[in-house]
């Protein structure tokens, strides 16, 4: 993996722009030590896979710009996407000594990164940290449930509607445009994360779009036109 390095400094970290959404919040500026003299910017292009499933953790990542896909390689050669992770979304286990998922950047990502020993010692001098890390991994936990069932109860039409959903949801908290939603995946990523197959997520796409639910605007935005449908779609389990 090429990487390039940029540095940590408090100043840069008081001027981020996912410190809003990350587990930075609030935390930059307090007493040493903090996150902001431990964390070095590093840029990984699309494709890169940056974490690899069954390596030992050595660093921990918070993302500040990009998308990158949560997977874990089968057997049988195919590929599980569990998730994706988007500006202010953390990576790394810190009470874990190996990465059960793989990670790989989507499109260009710029993140923070954090070397395990240093983020230890903040984490064990801040319980501010380590309770904001307790309830991302609660969350985390909940969505894995809610992927059990749009994987093994629904339909293709409802796992589209909510997928898209989900990164409409997902950037509305992050203070982002909602609308279109941006889709920087591919269909394979997509398929890959929704257990279809890549014609079934074109054609889907396409369904949605000739009933005038959703319009696609390009291959990488979604224009959500009936949010009541899409909604009605969601909750159909």
């Amino acid at each position: 993996m090429r990487e390039a390095v940029v540095g940590s400094s408090p100043e840069r970290c008081a001027y981020c722009a996912a410190q809003r959404v990350s587990i930075c919040d609030g935390l930059v500026g307090r007493p040493a030590p903090c996150l902001s003299t431990i964390s070095a910017t590093t840029t990984v292009p699309a494709g890169t896979l940056f974490v690899e499933q069954g390596a030992k953790i050595e660093h921990f990542y918070s993302i500040i710009a990009g998308c990158a896909a949560v997977l874990r390689h089968l057997a049988d050669g195919r590929r599980q996407i569990s998730g994706f992770l988007f500006q202010g979304d953390f990576f790394g286990a810190p009470f874990d000594t190996e990465h059960a998922w793989s990670a790989e950047a989507i499109t260009d990502v710029t993140l923070c990164r954090f070397t395990r020993h240093d983020f230890k010692i903040v984490l064990d001098a801040t319980p501010q940290l380590e309770a904001r890390l307790y309830q991302r991994a609660s969350t985390d936990l909940a969505a894995a449930r809610d992927q059990l069932v749009l994987l093994g109860r629904k339909s293709a039409r409802e796992k589209l509607a909510s997928f898209l959903m989900l990164l409409h949801r997902h950037a509305e908290r992050g203070g982002r445009v909602a609308n279109p939603v941006h889709v920087p995946m591919s269909r394979l990523d997509i398929a890959d994360f929704l257990g279809l197959t890549i014609e079934t997520v074109s054609r889907t796409l396409t369904q949605l779009q000739r009933d005038r639910v959703i319009a696609l605007e390009g291959r990488a935005h979604v224009r959500l036109l009936d949010h009541a449908a899409l909604d009605q779609l969601v909750d159909a389990v």
